[in-house]
């Protein structure tokens, strides 16, 4: 196997260990697959505020989120598309999330997610993620459920 495609395999593997990480509400594994502390995380997330810079303050969006799910989430990874070059790697998947939040509202989210990755040692982290959802350009209003 060449060094990209055992790069690629290693970027899908930390693709399915974050899903798994979600569906258990593990925040210390989800917090695994992120750039580690001390290193530049940039994310643009659907909620406010614009970016979350560093992991402390992604961890907390993490963490409030995962309170909102008191029973069983539903997270899924989909259509995951990963390159890789030595030290660098980029990816694009699609995520859908199922549950019933803290209020009683079922919820069924499909987001479009964009990613960058590198190589700390031998260690593949995101530093980089973007989501997102199409826009109803005639209403303005999201599509939360969009099969894209």
């Amino acid at each position: 196997m060449s060094a990209a495609n055992e790069d690629e395999a290693r970027l899908r593997a930390l693709e399915d260990r974050y899903a798994k990480a979600v569906n258990a509400k593990d925040l210390d594994a989800i917090m695994q697959v992120y750039a580690p502390d001390g290193e530049d995380l940039h994310v643009f997330d659907l909620v406010p505020p614009r970016q979350y810079v560093g992991t402390t303050a992604y961890r907390k969006l993490w963490q409030e989120f995962i309170a909102t799910f008191p029973g069983t989430l539903k997270f899924e990874i989909s259509d995951l598309k990963v390159r890789a070059d030595r030290t660098l790697g980029y990816g694009h998947k699609v995520q859908r999330i199922v549950g019933v939040d803290n209020t009683g509202q079922a919820v069924d989210i499909t987001l479009r997610v964009t990613e960058v990755y590198r190589k700390f040692g031998d260690d593949w982290r995101i530093v980089h993620e973007h989501v997102s959802v199409p826009v109803d350009l005639n209403s303005g209003k999201p599509d939360l459920s969009s099969n894209l």
